[in-house]
């Protein structure tokens, strides 16, 4: 069971501290992918503010495919190079974009969205997926975000290696 109660007056840090240990408690006891990444989309969604999007693509054949996620309906497939996701599967980093409308290849999903953080989810070596975040907001995502988000994608793919 989740509980939230408290969360309002924990400082950011506080609350991403909160995510992450929340994430490991969830897929502790299950090995599910799907219901894992389902789970993760909701946490984040539920302890970022100011984001519109949360949710996987899943490396499948050469491509990225839509995995679990919150928030509008996306785009299904992404090729590796192509937009903020791809460009980090690409080149195996966190991409942080302060603008999306300034990101040369930029897909939009949601015309919403002005910044996204995407961060590259790895397995045994390869670029198994990504985690990837959009704001309405511009500069949505700094440093705590990413620190946060990255330890939240490790602790992921600890989980596969269990």
């Amino acid at each position: 069971m989740f509980k939230l109660d408290g969360i309002e007056k924990m400082t950011l840090e506080q609350k991403y501290k909160y995510m992450v240990m929340l994430l490991k408690g969830q897929i502790s006891s299950e090995e599910d992918l799907i219901a894992n990444l389902s789970n993760a989309s909701a946490i984040i969604n539920v302890i970022l503010d100011r984001i519109n999007w949360a949710g996987f693509y899943i490396m499948r054949d050469g491509e990225l495919v839509l995995g679990p996620f919150q928030g509008r309906p996306a785009c299904n497939r992404i090729k590796v190079g192509k937009g903020v996701c791809g460009t980090a599967v690409q080149e195996k980093r966190v991409v942080r974009v302060e603008n999306v409308h300034n990101f040369p290849g930029h897909i939009a999903c949601d015309c919403q969205s002005n910044s996204e953080i995407v961060i590259p989810i790895m397995k045994n070596g390869q670029v198994f997926g990504v985690l990837d975040i959009d704001s309405p907001e511009l500069n949505r995502f700094g440093d705590l975000e990413e620190e946060y988000l990255v330890k939240f994608v490790k602790a992921l793919e600890e989980s596969f290696e269990n």
